[in-house]
């Protein structure tokens, strides 16, 4: 057992801070890709990699920071991994040649990662009631931190420029990292992780595959290429999983994961997370749109960035207010809010504030999914795999949001007229009811779950 910590809100407090100083970090790269394109003369593809490459570093990095992190090294692999998404940040503020900045991009996205060790030090550290109105908030710091970083980095790239605007990033990092270093309690002494190499090497080469063939649709210009890369994703996970069964100390208990409540909700927020981020992708697109397509709102970047302070200022009210609401329902509640959310674009696109209450609507759902969803996915979880099982919900959110990325681009793709720069309006409106039926499964798989906690209880007990 841990020791017990006193100053429970102070240490609920720090890390909350240090979350969202890492979420904020993570959005950075996406206001600046247009701005990175100019300043170092790349193409918009390889500009893409500035953001892509802290989705892909975050999700590989994961389940290893998760089993360094259930045990007696969980302080120091949370400070370890804030002082490489420190290096990265200096990475990107130096005047680096453009592979140094993806480098310094991959290293920041491991503050991703790290929010799931950081759940783990609340469940471990806090009572119960305070343990889980924090690790809701924590959950929540990806909604909220968007609409700090947008704004705030698309004003300072117009005033000071592109390395003064990643600069943003690196003080942020310092701030959490010295946070952390205060505020951390000192786990109890105990034996140490034993990673399983084999099984991260494969789960890392798996993942990336998976998220290549998602998040870059070019490569499925060619079928024999995309074919390949599948088939070979494919066959790699195959032998992880193969592997993960019968390791004595797997990187992931696929047993554990394979428990009904614990797959259902992986399950959900990798379907509700291609709905939310496809809506997502759609309403920041939309707001920014030209006047001369003759429809959306033709605003700046740094407009645009305050146009998305609703979506985080109604994620963070709903990770306070949806806790309230009893069971499962919180689930189907935030779901509805997205649901709306899409409606209303669909009817009142020519409207501002309608869509900007779209925005808020979806932030609201966002919120609410994120904000319950560990306290679904660690039903029956041993505290041990607290950050393991966390850290697999994390790829699933974040290859779900890839999807959904890709999937509007592709479906606004097709709704463009040859030679034109722009989807048309109608395909904008289409693109956002592709959203509903996405939604609607995500809920159905969450309040369709039939209770089994006897045998659930057992199970661990065995353990």
């Amino acid at each position: 057992m841990s020791a017990p910590v006193r100053h429970d809100g102070r240490l609920s407090a720090a890390l909350v801070c240090t979350a969202l100083a890492g979420a904020v970090i993570g959005s950075v790269g996406a206001p600046l890709i247009t701005p990175v394109a100019t300043g170092l003369h790349v193409s918009l593809d390889a500009a893409q990699w500035t953001l892509t490459v802290t989705l892909f570093s975050g999700a590989i990095a994961g389940p290893v920071l998760g089993r360094l992190g259930g045990g007696p090294y969980r302080r120091t692999t949370i400070l370890v991994t804030l002082a490489l998404v420190m290096a990265g940040g200096l990475l990107t503020v130096l005047p680096l040649p453009y592979m140094a900045l993806v480098i310094g991009r991959g290293l920041q996205g491991l503050g991703v990662a790290a929010g799931a060790l950081l759940m783990s030090v609340a469940r471990a550290h806090l009572p119960p009631e305070r343990s889980t109105s924090t690790i809701a908030a924590l959950s929540v710091a990806s909604t909220v931190g968007i609409g700090v970083g947008y704004p705030v980095v698309s004003l300072l790239d117009q005033l000071a420029g592109l390395r003064v605007a990643y600069g943003f990033g690196f003080l942020l990092s310092a701030v959490a990292f010295l946070i952390a270093w205060r505020m951390l309690p000192v786990e109890a002494p105990g034996e140490p992780p034993r990673i399983d190499v084999p099984g991260a090497l494969l789960l890392a080469l798996g993942t990336l595959g998976a998220l290549l063939l998602i998040a870059v649709p070019s490569l499925w210009a060619t079928t024999w290429q995309a074919g390949g890369l599948l088939a070979g994703t494919a066959a790699l996970l195959a032998v992880w999983a193969f592997i993960e069964l019968r390791t004595t100390e797997p990187l992931v208990d696929l047993r554990l994961l394979g428990q009904g409540s614990v797959l259902r909700a992986n399950l959900a927020i990798l379907v509700a997370g291609a709905g939310l981020y496809l809506l997502f992708s759609l309403f920041t697109r939309y707001v920014q749109t030209p006047a001369d397509a003759q429809y959306g709102f033709a605003l700046p970047g740094v407009a645009a960035g305050a146009a998305l302070i609703p979506f985080s200022l109604f994620g963070f009210v709903a990770g306070k207010a949806i806790p309230r609401v009893n069971g499962r329902w919180r689930y189907l509640v935030s779901t509805l809010f997205a649901v709306a959310g899409a409606l209303l674009f669909a009817v009142g696109s020519r409207s501002f504030v309608l869509v900007l209450a779209a925005i808020a609507l979806l932030g609201f759902a966002a919120g609410g999914i994120f904000a319950v969803m560990p306290e679904l996915v660690l039903v029956g979880v041993p505290q041990g795999e607290t950050a393991s099982v966390l850290s697999i919900n994390q790829i699933a959110r974040s290859i779900g949001m890839a999807v959904g990325s890709a999937l509007a681009g592709l479906l606004l793709g097709a709704a463009t007229p040859d030679g034109a720069l722009f989807p048309t309006r109608d395909g904008y409106l289409t693109t956002a009811l592709w959203a509903l039926p996405l939604l609607v499964v995500s809920a159905v798989i969450i309040t369709t779950e039939r209770r089994a906690p006897t045998r659930t209880r057992a199970w661990c007990s065995r353990r």
